[in-house]
């Protein structure tokens, strides 16, 4: 099923450095406020229809964010309605050859996001493996399509959403859950940064499921698959039927994704969605109980969603703690926060129950918002 072999993908050179050379790339012009396309792309992205904005979402987003975030939302919504300056991350595959991606990489001006220090100087020893490829503008290259037997050597993910992968502080020979998986960035993450005991992935939709599925494929070794366990299972189930289970538990909820809900294909949808977001915390809230159930008792759990909203973030973990006994929360690493200040913009919550990271000018990264609990019996 799984084959230690780079993805081979039509039209690029066999040599890595040559084909990111001839990689065909949507750029913008900060100054212009343009889209720049080389090759041949260029007709394609005049053709392409342009995304539209849902109102009913956007007008919705306006009140909603214009109370809690203050004048942080009006540069976040500027933000948001610009698809073509959403960047995109690089996150390296440490179980294919990268030696001339990384070169190639820097020679198109990108930066590691993540500082590779000595481990006896550094906490996050766990992460000297995992490494995010991020750009200073709003670049992406292609993404490498999927080959039954090949492996990718790299994943292209908003760089933000690591943010919970690194707090979970994966070390090696773990036991980790991560209960809401696909489409599998996460899980992939975890891999990148230790080398786990157990790497649980689960997810319930069956169609999300496939997809978690094949980029597993796409990434993992098959000499390390017996590492993996993949279930298509109810997270509200899993911490009653594997309590105590796990060292470390990610849960990465189901929420309102705000940069998807913007761009709802119509209005009746927009309304759809408004009316489910209502009921999304009560998920959420039933998620996060059963990854408590599900670690061991001086385990923690990482709770995180993709949506700046009180009601799925803050409120959601408030919640819990006040309703489930022997539970604590924990403060974010200051010096992790410190390494990433100058790529992501931490908004400063009241109460101070995590972390959210909200897409600003000139820091596009986000949104994303990470909560640390830990069971303490």
């Amino acid at each position: 099923m799984f084959s230690s072999k780079l993805c081979c993908i039509k039209g690029f050179s066999s040599s890595p450095l040559l084909a990111l050379k001839s990689f065909t790339c949507v750029l913008i012009d900060s100054s212009q406020g343009q889209c720049t396309v080389t090759n041949t792309l260029a007709a394609q992205c005049k053709s392409k229809p342009q995304r539209q904005v849902c109102k009913t979402v956007l007008k919705h987003f306006d009140a909603q964010y214009s109370e809690e975030l203050g004048e942080q939302w009006w540069s976040a919504r500027d933000v948001l309605l610009n698809p073509l300056s959403w960047q995109y991350g690089v996150l390296l595959n440490r179980f294919s050859d990268l030696a001339n991606l990384r070169q190639c990489l820097t020679g198109l001006g990108y930066t590691n996001l993540l500082p590779q220090t000595c481990p006896e100087s550094q906490s996050h020893t766990t992460h000297m493996h995992l490494q995010c490829f991020i750009h200073r503008d709003p670049v992406r290259i292609p993404t490498q399509g999927h080959h039954s037997g090949w492996l990718k050597q790299y994943y292209l993910l908003n760089a933000a959403s690591l943010l919970p992968v690194l707090t979970l502080n994966v070390k090696e020979g773990e036991n980790v859950l991560d209960l809401c998986a696909a489409p599998g960035g996460k899980s992939l993450a975890i891999l990148q940064a230790a080398t786990p005991g157990l790497l649980h992935s689960n997810e319930l939709d069956k169609h999300r499921y496939d997809w978690l599925l094949k980029t597993l494929e796409s990434y993992f070794p098959p000499t390390l698959r017996h590492l993996l366990s993949v279930t298509h299972l109810d997270g509200r189930s899993i911490g009653s039927m594997r309590p105590g289970a796990y060292d470390k538990v990610l849960v990465d909820a189901p929420c309102s994704n705000d940069r998807s809900w913007l761009y709802t294909p119509d209005t009746h949808q927009g309304e759809m969605w408004l009316k489910e977001r209502t009921q999304l915390p009560l998920l959420q809230k039933e998620l996060l109980c059963s990854a408590l159930a599900a670690v061991r008792p001086g385990g923690v759990v990482v709770y995180s969603t993709c949506t700046m909203s009180r009601a799925e973030n803050q409120s959601v973990v408030e919640a819990v703690l006040a309703s489930y006994q022997g539970v604590e929360l924990l403060d974010l690493d200051q010096q992790l926060i410190d390494s990433l200040s100058d790529h992501f913009y931490f908004a400063h919550l009241r109460p101070s129950v995590g972390q959210l990271v909200i897409p600003q000018k000139g820091k596009t990264w986000g949104p994303m918002y990470v909560s640390q609990l830990r069971r303490i019996y």
